[in-house]
């Protein structure tokens, strides 16, 4: 391991309090049930089987970071205490990760709401939403700050070092993000041998996994998910942003390898951050 590396790695374990992770969305872009749809994923009663699009929040005792705004986060947020933020991670542009930005204005009561992507996803953001930055704003919109950060460049937030990690979502290069020996990807199709180095040590895992067969241009399906959780030695693998196909809870949980857990929303995962 290289000098950079190796100073990296002892960054990330100098974290000694648990991290509680708490998956407010697991579902894919259209979220379950599916609109129109009469299978009987779409027709339970299980709530495990109804998800919100991807979000999570991450919490240590002084410092609470969400992971991507999806266009559900106002009821995602609504039952929860109402606190700042210290940082909003952005994996990437698409709708179902950043279609709620403009619904944490509420938040704006405490300070510049954080907003850290990388430089195209920055540059997306004040395209879509160009009314939140200028010198003239139109009254009550969201207060937002814009931070681009690069793959494997450690960002200090409150107690928390982030290291953004490099995942190829088809075609387009977003970030998934380690913090301590947990880490949270979604939209992975690959991954570069290049980027394994910086997940040595990752305990915990939530990764996402669209369904069980049927292959897709630019998501895993489990198979995939589990070949990569095994191939970094995860010990603990959720499986997140899952569409309909991939069954009902109780039979797709079945189905899961030992290590391996089909995710469901409001889950929360206790992960020891050394």
């Amino acid at each position: 391991m290289d000098t950079s590396l190796s100073s990296l790695h002892s960054s990330l374990f100098t974290l000694h309090s648990s991290l509680k992770v708490t998956l407010l969305g697991t579902g894919t872009s259209g979220g379950v049930p599916s609109l129109g749809c009469q299978c009987d994923v779409c027709r339970s009663s299980d709530p495990r089987d109804r998800r919100l699009r991807c979000v999570a929040l991450v919490e240590s005792a002084t410092t609470r970071v969400l992971v991507d705004c999806g266009p559900d986060i106002r009821q995602q947020l609504m039952p929860l205490p109402f606190k700042p933020f210290d940082a909003i991670l952005l994996t990437h542009i698409h709708y179902d990760h950043v279609g709620g930005i403009d619904d944490l204005r509420p938040f704006s009561v405490f300070g510049p709401i954080r907003l850290y992507g990388d430089q195209k996803t920055c540059q997306h953001v004040r395209n879509i939403m160009p009314y939140c930055f200028g010198e003239h704003l139109y009254p009550g919109v969201p207060k937002l700050e814009l931070h681009e950060i690069a793959p494997h460049e450690p960002l200090h937030v409150g107690d928390l070092t982030i290291v953004p990690i490099q995942v190829m979502h088809g075609k387009m290069p977003i970030l998934g993000f380690r913090i301590g020996s947990f880490v949270y990807i979604t939209d992975m199709k690959t991954i570069a041998d290049t980027e394994l180095p910086y997940l040595e040590g990752v305990e915990t895992l939530v990764v996402n996994a669209l369904r069980f067969e049927k292959d897709h241009h630019s998501h895993q399906l489990v198979d995939d998910a589990v070949r990569f959780a095994h191939r970094i030695g995860a010990k603990q693998t959720y499986i997140t942003h899952v569409c309909h196909h991939i069954g009902l809870y109780t039979d797709a949980q079945k189905r899961m390898p030992e290590g391996v857990t089909l995710a469901y929303d409001g889950e929360v995962i206790t992960v020891d951050a050394e």
